[in-house]
């Protein structure tokens, strides 16, 4: 995919990307790209590869729910979705969380080089972020944990009637599945699980979760617990 099918593909999803848009993602392509060659970002660096897999792939859940207010990125990493949908939506106000001091770094380079505004970056582990315990519209996380673990570590930082956007590939149905107690202790109502693939057949998994009631302060446990004994 390079970047005029991906501006196709966008439209697709109901997402027009203008000239500055465009010309982010290629930037942001170019930095992705440069940085890797000295750290472990991704194992997917060729052009294609980042344009589908990483760029499309961050933006797929816009056909199912419409981002507006505030996110959470849980474990941004390199900043997908959590860049990839701030460059689509530029009113969104977005926190990239993320533990490991290296890709903050990166991540805030990336932010000062397209000159992105309402996005900040927070050096932290979820279950050690209670500044902003139940304050943000949305949560999301791609590509880290398994459900039942990663939403314990989410859910918290929603606030009551906000949503959590689920990402995953092949095996999301099977973790949904086996994070429903995780989910129902606490307190999240389905809004839709959807099935999708990436252009080139990649099978993807979609689930949006509503919050209906304030999550127990005895939530986030520390993460020794919620690994060894999830919900």
């Amino acid at each position: 995919m390079d970047a005029m099918i991906f501006k196709e593909k966008a439209m697709d999803l109901g997402l027009a990307l203008d000239d500055d848009k465009l010309a982010k993602y290629e930037r942001y392509k170019d930095l992705l790209k440069r940085a890797n060659e000295t750290m472990n970002l991704t194992a997917i660096d060729d052009d294609e590869g980042i344009y589908e897999k990483h760029f499309y792939d961050s933006l797929l859940s816009v056909k199912y729910f419409k981002y507006e207010g505030s996110l959470c990125d849980v474990g941004s990493g390199a900043g997908f979705p959590g860049i990839v949908l701030k460059i689509a939506y530029p009113d969104l106000e977005v926190t990239l969380l993320e533990p490991l001091q290296k890709r903050c770094r990166f991540l805030q380079s990336v932010i000062d080089e397209l000159k992105l505004n309402k996005i900040k970056v927070i050096n932290k582990r979820a279950e050690e972020y209670s500044e902003k315990r139940e304050g943000y519209d949305i949560v999301t996380a791609r590509a880290v944990k398994s459900l039942d673990i990663l939403s314990e570590l989410c859910i918290p930082l929603l606030k009551v009637d906000g949503h959590f956007v689920i990402l995953k590939g092949s095996s999301g149905l099977k973790e949904i599945d086996e994070a429903a107690n995780a989910l129902k202790i606490l307190h999240m109502q389905s809004e839709g699980i959807y099935e999708d693939k990436l252009p080139n057949g990649d099978q993807r998994v979609i689930a949006i979760y509503k919050k209906t009631e304030k999550t127990n302060k005895k939530y986030p446990r520390h993460y020794s617990v919620i690994k060894s004994k999830p919900l």
